[in-house]
């Protein structure tokens, strides 16, 4: 549920209310019961900070020797780089 700003136009006071976008505005102060208009907050900002937020965070130091392992295990069929390779038999 978002977070509303309200400023009283009798008290002055600026107040957040949590509301659920259907519900209708706010028309009166929960401190002095005067008129209230909601106000344009700065909302909350989504910031992806620390770790686990990208692929690399998951990656492992052996990352990089692994990869080279696989590509190398998957070489063309009937290559000269791959002999007893099962798929040069074919």
């Amino acid at each position: 549920m978002p977070t509303y700003e309200y400023r009283c136009l009798k008290c002055k006071k600026i107040f957040e209310q949590f509301q659920s976008i259907k519900d209708e505005p706010l028309k009166k102060c929960k401190f002095c019961s005067g008129k209230v208009e909601r106000i344009i907050g700065a909302g909350g900002g989504f910031i992806l900070k620390g770790n686990g937020f990208y692929a690399t965070d998951y990656r492992k130091g052996d990352y990089k020797e692994r990869e080279k392992k696989e590509k190398s295990a998957s070489c063309p069929a009937k290559s000269d780089k791959c002999k007893g390779c099962p798929k040069a038999d074919s």
